[in-house]
């Protein structure tokens, strides 16, 4: 039996279906599954939950428009008695972005559906959502993550690459000074707060190095539980913190696929020996790839053998024999970046998940003519189209620190 249900339970393939009906679900189950699927995404779209939020127009081509306001100046001259003074008008400048579509589905035979197919529908829905939220939330963040305004630890340093951890001292962990000076950057860009506070997107990882802060305070210490948002752990220097696995860690892989550093053995202006001999392979990957040594990261234009080409020379003694060659793209020595991403009202845009971005499809047995004529195959699945686009640089700001953990890419 459990063979057999290990059999029902495998998909038929890579395969895709031309699917021409919406099967025989009635109007009332397909509303149903529809509202289980965007509940059960919801959960995952913590980066999209302080947007600025706009339904996709039906029939309105692929244009979202985001709306973007300048304040109102300072008033400073003193209202004349019996003078009415001259009105003042809203500056509003349109932002637009074109949505793009994104799916997945999973495939059900029909020895699997002749047992329960409203639980396994039910399963599969689950399952779908959760896929994509997370795909919707991932498109979201790496948008978000890439903003302009970003600030290294605490300020100390001056850019990913020197970020350290892992160390005895003088580690470049999250602390209640890097968060104040984020919040400072915010109030000095007259950036609004939302429901009377900036909101952090932080990784568990540097909420760890974070929470041991005696200025820490939960969620019941000051919010009535019931009005706290999606993932919200607590609260710091006025900023409520939300926690997800998926924010964004900048991750660099290892060199090669046996070692995650490479050894200088000699060094002449661009070309760097390494004791150990790279593979075609591994030559191929590392091929453009950034690479970190004697403090300086350089891009990597040619490999062959043991022998790397770089995109410049290093400055005259900076590297010598017996160095470690790192990667080049996350902090030092390549340890993992994490980005805590603090935001302001109105800094970016997303498209409404539930005003009709987030579909749910079913094809039921038989749905596909021709090309299923046994009746063996059903699909659920999952369509959303969504943009999000940042709005309002100055909203928002990216910290990116190390951490006491290394949590790998994502």
């Amino acid at each position: 039996m459990e063979q057999m249900n290990k059999n029902w339970l495998q998909t038929f393939g890579d395969e895709a279906l031309n699917a021409t009906t919406s099967g025989d679900l009635s109007d009332e189950m397909k509303t149903y599954y529809s509202d289980y699927l965007i509940d059960n995404a919801e959960p995952y779209l913590v980066h999209t939950q302080f947007g600025q939020k706009h339904a996709i127009p039906k029939n309105g081509g692929k244009t979202v428009r985001f709306h973007k306001y300048d304040p109102l100046p300072k008033i400073k001259d003193a209202l004349v008695e019996g003078v009415t003074p001259n009105g003042q008008s809203l500056k509003v400048d349109a932002v637009e972005a074109t949505v793009e579509q994104y799916g997945g589905y999973v495939g059900m035979t029909d020895m699997l559906l002749m047992t329960a197919v409203d639980d396994n529908l039910v399963v599969a829905t689950e399952l779908l959502g959760a896929q994509a939220g997370r795909s919707t939330d991932t498109i979201a963040r790496e948008v978000l993550a890439a903003g302009t305004n970003v600030q290294y630890g605490n300020g100390t340093v001056s850019a990913r690459y020197l970020l350290g951890g892992g160390e005895a001292e003088n580690n470049d962990y999250l602390t209640v000074d890097a968060i104040r000076r984020a919040v400072r950057f915010l109030k000095m860009q007259n950036a609004e707060k939302i429901n009377g506070s900036y909101v952090a997107i932080i990784h568990p990882d540097c909420a760890y190095d974070l929470m041991s802060d005696p200025e820490w305070k939960y969620p019941h210490q000051y919010q009535d539980t019931s009005n706290l948002y999606e993932g919200e752990i607590g609260q710091i220097c006025g900023v409520r913190f939300v926690e997800t696995t998926e924010a964004k860690v900048f991750h660099a892989d290892d060199l090669t696929a046996t070692s995650r550093t490479l050894t200088v053995s000699q060094i002449d202006g661009k070309t760097l020996t390494v004791n150990e001999t790279v593979g075609s392979a591994d030559a191929l990957a590392l091929n453009g790839r950034r690479v970190l040594v004697g403090g300086g990261v350089y891009t990597v234009t040619s490999v062959s053998g043991n022998t790397i080409g770089l995109s410049e020379a290093p400055a005259s003694g900076a590297v010598k024999s017996g160095d470690i060659v790192y990667p080049g793209e996350a902090g030092a020595k390549g340890r993992d970046v994490y980005a805590t991403l603090m935001l302001g009202r109105n800094a970016y845009g997303v498209t409404e998940i539930a005003g009709g971005g987030l579909e749910h499809i079913v094809k039921q047995l038989g749905s596909s003519g021709t090309s299923d004529p046994l009746n063996q195959r059903a699909t659920a699945g999952w369509k959303c189209t969504s943009v999000t686009q940042r709005l309002v640089e100055q909203f928002m700001i990216r910290i990116e620190t190390a951490s006491t953990f290394e949590a790998g890419a994502n």
